[in-house]
């Protein structure tokens, strides 16, 4: 996925990260990061956290501005959350593959055919497939979430590596799942694992739910990306072998900086597919123009979000 021109170098003010931290005063803004954006991205952020924190975070806001480095799903999310506020990104084409291959209209087909089944969506998802849910769920709660759906079938949405990983922690076959996948977590190479595992056998693997099984077959440890982050800063192993974005690298190495951290290795060796090409779309310089322009902006219309807004608020609840 190539990047889109960037303005010349002379548009910029020399000292970038002091003209962005001007510019969220003069605008009132606080900066939301995903632990998946550059590390320089991070340090600029007011809060950094996975889904779920920065939903949380997203209710807490008392500035006019939101300039949120992410993905497009959750800028959405703060705007359903905010609808009074300015939400802005620094790349509206800063997308998900699994917001993509969960089309509104396919998605509300799906449901139909099979009326009746409560639905349980992953995060990671567009507004108005939030609106055709249930209740809300991240990696950090999923299982949860799942737990208060009750006994009966219910369909889960769009990741199908997720669905199977709740399945198997509830003890359950009869999700209905719709088949989505993450482009990055899909990429890391369960032979490829086995192989990096032989040459550091004391390493601890440490991997997210959205991988394929054959993966998480061989991880000491599954979790979402801040349970990962805490793990590996906790964890007693010198050596951790991460199978999730790399962009987790920053916050652990902020705060155990004597670990050694490999990435888990991707199918393809000649490119970095495990980085989220739609995350890295967020740079500095596209972070000073969106807080000078204020532009682009996200909106929901306001039909979807308020149906959207109560399976989120009901995430929220349960994961006080």
């Amino acid at each position: 996925m190539a990047d889109a021109p960037r303005p010349s170098p002379e548009s910029f003010p020399e000292d970038l990260e002091d003209a962005i931290l001007a510019l969220k005063e003069e605008r009132n803004a606080v900066l939301l990061a995903h632990y998946y954006q550059e590390s320089e991205v991070q340090d600029l952020a007011d809060f950094v956290g996975d889904s779920l924190a920065l939903a949380q975070a997203a209710t807490k806001v008392d500035r006019d501005v939101i300039a949120f480095c992410g993905v497009h799903f959750m800028a959405e999310t703060a705007k359903i959350l905010n609808p009074d506020r300015i939400v802005v990104v620094p790349d509206l084409e800063a997308g998900c593959s699994l917001a993509d291959g969960c089309p509104p209209d396919e998605f509300r087909a799906f449901k139909k055919e099979h009326e009746g089944a409560k639905v349980l969506t992953y995060i990671n998802c567009s507004a108005e497939v939030k609106a055709e849910s249930d209740l809300i769920c991240t990696s950090s709660n999923a299982v949860k979430m799942a737990q208060s759906l009750g006994d009966e079938p219910f369909i889960f949405a769009p990741d199908r590596h997720l669905a199977r990983w709740v399945a198997n922690q509830l003890g359950r076959d009869d999700l209905i799942v719709w088949p989505g996948a993450c482009i990055v977590h899909e990429q890391f190479s369960a032979k490829r694992l086995a192989q990096l595992r032989v040459k550091h056998p004391d390493a601890e693997v440490l991997a997210h739910p959205e991988c394929d099984q054959a993966v998480l077959d061989q991880a000491d440890f599954i979790a979402s990306t801040t349970g990962i982050i805490d793990r590996a800063v906790n964890s007693e192993a010198k050596t951790l072998i991460i199978a999730t974005e790399d962009g987790v690298f920053h916050s652990i190495e902020q705060r155990a900086p004597e670990k050694t951290l490999i990435q888990a290795p991707g199918i393809d060796e000649s490119c970095a597919c495990n980085r989220c090409p739609y995350m890295r779309l967020n740079t500095l310089e596209k972070l000073y123009l969106c807080l000078r322009d204020l532009k682009p902006q996200v909106e929901v219309p306001e039909e979807i979000r308020v149906r959207a807004l109560r399976p989120i608020e009901r995430m929220l609840e349960l994961s006080a």
